[in-house]
């Protein structure tokens, strides 16, 4: 996941660069006399980290856009933290300061997608973020009693 401008751009520079090199390698294969399936095969190891690669600038540019899927039963927490965080446009350093910790701390929290975080903790970073979150509780349709 990308999860600051600086990786953005890192990321859409060597996404150019994997292009470039995808055609160069497509085409040095064409030469050597090879067969449209066997530059296939060479090509596609290649071809699924620039497919990656552009996966992860789009979601990047998604949440820019404020485009941020639901979670359910707080199952991708850590990943909405981040999210919020890029979509509101704020760096880790902007939200450091606005939780009173060092940019490393949310730099690393952000890294491991703030794995374990308590409720306390995802509140205070809510309260920081100036988001509210709400919540509803739905029974499973075989729990639910006949009216």
């Amino acid at each position: 996941m990308i999860r600051n401008e600086k990786e953005y751009q890192e990321a859409a520079s060597r996404l150019q660069e994997e292009q470039d090199r995808l055609e160069k390698h497509r085409t040095h294969l064409e030469e050597m006399g090879l067969g449209p399936d066997e530059v296939k095969r060479a090509i596609d190891p290649l071809r699924a980290f620039h497919e990656q690669l552009v996966e992860e600038v789009d979601s990047y540019e998604r949440l820019k856009r404020g485009d941020i899927a639901e979670i359910t039963n707080l199952h991708g927490l850590g990943y909405a933290l981040v999210a919020l965080r890029i979509a509101l446009g704020l760096t880790q350093r902007e939200l450091a300061d606005r939780l009173s910790v060092h940019e490393s701390q949310v730099s690393r929290d952000e890294r491991n997608e703030y794995n374990n975080i308590s409720i306390d903790r995802a509140s205070r970073i809510l309260d920081a973020l100036g988001v509210r979150m709400r919540s509803a509780f739905e029974q499973p349709l075989t729990n639910r009693t006949a009216a």
